[in-house]
């Protein structure tokens, strides 16, 4: 089964659950905040629209990848965390940002890029990332700025479901842009 056709299936699971369980959501109490870690696994797409073939021609990129994020919520609206892609194909990549006219092609292979993320969540649901780390390959590590929105769904038993969107800003390489859905468990006082 392609990764498209999994893709595919993972998401109609977590849409299905979704609309299930609002089907038989229970009364909604009001919590006291209390601090709690939470680790969560995505499946994504990451588009790179500075792509190469392998004749050096332009192409927008979709490259499948991961996403295993940690994050400690120690504010009601404010939590921190370490949110990493690994994406799992090898590619080509001009360095659209570099400065300088001769613009340099260079391959990356399988890079994984962790970042340092602070959240700000004005609700229950809606999360804004800001952050800082790397991306690191065999070839080259650039450092790069992430920014993110995150919108999750709680789920009984300290489960969640969520859908991220990010922007990560390569210096002096190139930029990509990612979608996901997730899953997440909460530990701790939630």
């Amino acid at each position: 089964m392609s990764y498209t056709k999994i893709s595919f299936l993972i998401i109609l699971i977590i849409l299905t659950s979704i609309f299930s369980n609002k089907s038989t959501a229970q009364e909604n109490e009001e919590k006291p905040f209390s601090p709690h870690h939470q680790i969560g696994i995505s499946i994504n797409h990451v588009h790179v629209f500075e792509g190469r073939d392998d004749e050096g021609n332009r192409e927008v990129l979709s490259l499948p990848a991961w996403g295993l994020d940690y994050t400690f919520q120690f504010h009601e609206k404010w939590a921190i965390g370490l949110h990493t892609d690994f994406i799992i194909e090898k590619f080509k990549v001009e360095k659209n940002l570099e400065s300088g006219d001769e613009k340099e092609t260079v391959e990356r292979s399988y890079p994984i890029a962790p970042a340092l993320m602070g959240i700000y969540k004005p609700n229950e649901h809606w999360g804004f990332l800001l952050g800082f780390g790397g991306e690191f390959a065999k070839e080259e590590n650039y450092f790069l700025t992430r920014a993110g929105v995150e919108y999750g769904y709680e789920l009984p038993q300290g489960w969640e479901i969520f859908g991220t969107v990010s922007y990560d800003f390569k210096w002096n390489a190139y930029d990509s842009w990612g979608i996901g859905l997730g899953i997440a468990k909460n530990f701790g006082g939630k």
